[in-house]
């Protein structure tokens, strides 16, 4: 083609590369920086001034593919929280007096009551007051499966109703829903910097210089010791080329933010990329007891009966009394009466002079049968003989961290119950996890007795526990290993743990979906009561420092060779151009593939909700 028209294609691929790093450069300069947008167009300028065209449009064609894959890995945890605001409907049904209207969700306040049908999302966060339903959390807490939601549950925004109809009391605005919490902390996790994204963009500035300034020296003095300008000025290019640090600047936040991304879309929200990069490196975990190792609510785990007693007779018999007594042990014994069928409704209505004796358990009468629910020291009082063996069984029960409670009616023992806050049935296989992956120190704190946290400890596998412990004693402990010279992490429920949690070098909170104090408390937030998600966390970390670590390697590793080649053997421009911004493309496919990350660990750890609430 005629050469004109060459050279204003060649002028049209400068432009189309080049204008939006030129932009960058302008601003750049107009702060008195200097970036590496100037130095590739002052190198493509210099290709250009060589006459070599195809080498500057090539480079100039990577230089922007690299910020286009650049952006693409920036924006993808944008993306993916904006999208979250598409699972929150725009309109409620409310009721309002004896009538329902839609409303915008805005106008929604505290105590508003909103239906929502199967197959809508639910707009706010709130409690259910009526209906029976099962709902997809997974957009919130990374449930793989439907959690079943009755009257008094609470319900988030941006969850999916899937079969029943609900009524809804509104907890909280729309602005300070759950969903609306995680955006808010994605968002501002994306906008921080770790220490190896700051140590970067700190380098960047003055190694840009130091490159112009080198390259200068590298054309100056050849010509002025009698050397060929051209040939100088080429070479003087080529190491412009080569020796800019696209890829050095791109590879830590395309890798942090790829595995940000990855964290939130399992329910794991960390609150920066700092947090992100000191979870991997922690020495020591320090796990709270109740709600965390454990389910954090009383279940019925035993029935021992008397000799020639039926143990399902004896529970239909004392969960209508336990029913009406709603302490939280007897409605233990109740939900675990419905589980099995053994619970009748009929007999509720007929349990009467109900009276609760605190620390001894509940009197009550039952269809004209005297009904003692409780410990030796209630039996005492009413004159109750216990059968040996039954008394043995309270004791060997307790030993095992269950509270004993006995089942009398007319004088007659019936049964003794072991009652507990039962381990979650992962606890174990997250702390064989953990021990596998090299913490030095695993500790169990509780408030509990020494005997409760003793049989909770060996359960789930920890050869370390503290009992009897303050919130202030929690924090003494952490201090205690931090002295040592151990990084800490604190897992607790982010309420009467918030000191710990403050305290450690990173605290997570779990089942922190709606918990206000865990969100505002935690670096890192396991949104759901999935303890699994923990060593994901740890992995998922792990992977992601090592994947930076590769990509500095390959950053460091391509400019040395280049810059050695040339000045040691003259390296072609194309050459130059191609392993620079072949370099940075890398780095970023490279931190890209955190986006699909997934361990064995988190696969594990997929059990039903019902297993692990």
């Amino acid at each position: 083609m005629p050469h004109w028209l060459a050279i204003a294609l060649y002028v049209a691929a400068y432009v189309a590369g080049g204008a939006y790093a030129s932009y960058r450069a302008l601003l750049a300069l107009g702060q008195r920086t200097v970036d590496i947008d100037l130095l590739m167009i002052l190198a493509a300028a210099g290709a250009a001034l060589l006459d070599a065209w195809a080498e500057g449009g090539i480079l100039l064609f990577l230089f922007s593919l690299g910020n286009a894959l650049e952006h693409y890995a920036l924006g993808r945890t944008h993306r993916a929280v904006r999208a979250l605001l598409s699972l929150r409907p725009d309109t409620a049904l409310v009721v309002r007096g004896d009538h329902e209207e839609f409303v915008p969700v805005e106008e929604l306040v505290p105590g508003d009551e909103v239906i929502v049908k199967p197959g809508e999302r639910i707009p706010i966060d709130g409690t259910v007051v009526a209906g029976d339903s099962s709902v997809d959390q997974s957009a919130i807490t990374g449930e793989s499966l439907p959690v079943h939601k009755r009257p008094g549950d609470p319900v988030f925004s941006g969850t999916l109703n899937t079969s029943g109809l609900l009524r809804i009391r509104v907890d909280r605005s729309v602005h300070e829903s759950t969903l609306a919490r995680i955006i808010r902390i994605v968002e501002e996790a994306r906008e921080q910097k770790s220490r190896a994204q700051r140590f970067a963009e700190a380098f960047q500035g003055k190694y840009a210089v130091g490159v112009i300034v080198a390259s200068t020296i590298a054309f100056l003095v050849p010509v002025a010791l009698g050397a060929p300008p051209a040939d100088s000025f080429y070479r003087a290019m080529t190491l412009l080329v080569a020796a800019s640090p696209c890829a050095l600047v791109i590879s830590t936040p395309a890798s942090i933010l790829s595995a940000l991304a990855n964290a939130a879309r399992h329910g794991v929200l960390f609150k920066g990329a700092l947090q992100l990069e000191t979870i991997g490196v922690v020495d020591a975990i320090v796990f709270d007891k109740t709600g965390t190792l454990t389910v954090g609510k009383p279940r019925l785990t035993e029935i021992v009966p008397a000799e020639g007693v039926d143990p399902v007779e004896a529970l239909r018999l004392i969960a209508p009394v336990e029913y009406r007594s709603e302490h939280p042990l007897g409605l233990a014994v109740v939900a675990h009466a419905e589980a099995i069928g053994a619970f009748d409704r009929a007999l509720v209505d007929r349990v009467e002079s109900l009276t609760a004796l605190p620390g001894r358990g509940v009197r009550a009468e039952l269809a004209g049968s005297t009904v003692l629910v409780g410990n030796e020291l209630l039996l005492e009082e009413h004159g109750v003989s216990i059968p040996p063996s039954l008394r043995d069984t309270a004791t060997e029960l307790r030993e095992r961290a269950r509270t004993a409670v006995y089942a009398v009616v007319d004088g007659r023992v019936l049964a003794v119950f072991g009652i507990a806050d039962v381990v979650r049935p992962v606890a174990r296989d997250v702390i064989d996890q953990l021990r596998g992956l090299g913490l030095r120190r695993l500790i169990m704190l509780t408030g509990d007795n020494e005997r409760a946290a003793r049989a909770i400890a060996r359960e789930v596998g920890l050869d370390e526990w503290r009992a009897g412990l303050l919130p202030e004693d929690k924090v003494a402990v952490v201090r205690e290993l931090q002295a040592a010279g151990l990084r800490v992490a604190v897992v607790g429920d982010g309420v009467n743990d918030a000191p710990a949690l403050a305290a450690a070098d990173v605290g997570i909170a779990m089942g922190a979906a709606g918990t206000d104090v865990a969100l505002e408390t935690a670096d890192v937030v396991l949104m759901s009561d999935d303890l699994a998600k923990l060593p994901y966390a740890v992995q998922l970390s792990r992977a992601a420092r090592r994947i930076i670590v590769q990509n500095l390697a390959i950053a460091l590793g391509v400019i040395i060779v280049l810059v050695a080649s040339i000045l040691l053997r003259g390296v072609p421009l194309p050459l130059a151009v191609v392993g620079h911004e072949g370099s940075t493309i890398v780095v970023v496919l490279n931190g890209l593939r955190l986006l699909a990350y997934r361990t064995p660990a988190l696969r594990r750890g997929e059990v039903p909700a019902g297993a692990t609430a």
